[in-house]
């Protein structure tokens, strides 16, 4: 009897003790192979699953052991980056005054636009705007003046020990349009100037550093 001649479907399993051998190694065979199908669906498929679970994870822990270590290598110079961070802040934080420290800055802008020449028709102090750790302040004025009046104000506000930007500027001269952004006039024309200042207060007045200090060094420029 050869393989083409079997038809199980002829044969009945009770009897099976009875079949020829070739038909018992053909049924022997599938019985083998749908165990080993169901012990791979039901173990070794999980095992796979879970190999390749903790395979990517030993990779991902492999990267953070790389970054660490990088890290540690370099702790020095991070910690030396660091105070040198905090030593900046520190010297940034002592240029903004604190509340009651403002309205001495808001005499500085006015008296040093009066020193050069500026005639103010206004000097207004807005609404402070808070942000994280400070608020800003912007100060709006009008004034008449020289384009080199106004240069020098400028200057002299950038030299005060607190801090004080010029956020923009309108200069108009006789009978002329508005120009912005620094654009020179004529030298000794008196011109139309409308501009916004803006200093900083420092929120956190109880731990403020050492701004009286600051301030009593920065006194006699006045």
């Amino acid at each position: 009897m050869n393989l083409s001649e079997i038809n199980l479907s002829n044969f009945d399993l009770r009897e099976a003790g009875d079949w020829p051998w070739v038909a018992k190694i053909v049924l022997a065979a599938l019985v083998i192979a749908a165990v080993l199908g169901a012990g791979y669906y039901f173990f070794t498929s999980d095992r796979l699953e879970e190999l390749d679970r903790i395979t990517r994870e030993e990779q991902q822990l492999r990267q953070e052991f790389i970054e660490k270590q990088r890290v540690a290598a370099n702790l020095e110079s991070f910690r030396a980056q660091l105070k040198q961070m905090e030593s900046e802040l520190e010297v940034m934080l002592r240029q903004l005054p604190t509340g009651t420290e403002m309205p001495d800055l808001l005499d500085d802008v006015s008296n040093t636009g009066k020193r050069n020449g500026l005639d103010f028709e206004l000097f207004k102090p807005e609404a402070e705007q808070p942000r994280d750790f400070y608020a800003a302040k912007p100060i709006t004025i009008k004034a008449q003046g020289t384009y080199h009046q106004f240069g020098a104000f400028v200057s002299g506000v950038a030299a005060l020990p607190r801090i004080v930007t010029l956020e923009s500027a309108t200069l108009t001269g006789a009978g002329d349009k508005a120009v912005k952004g620094g654009k020179k006039a004529g030298d000794a024309e008196s011109l139309s100037i409308q501009a916004t200042l803006q200093t900083y207060r420092y929120m956190d007045e109880a731990s403020a550093p050492a701004a009286g200090q600051q301030k009593g060094k920065g006194a006699g420029k006045k």
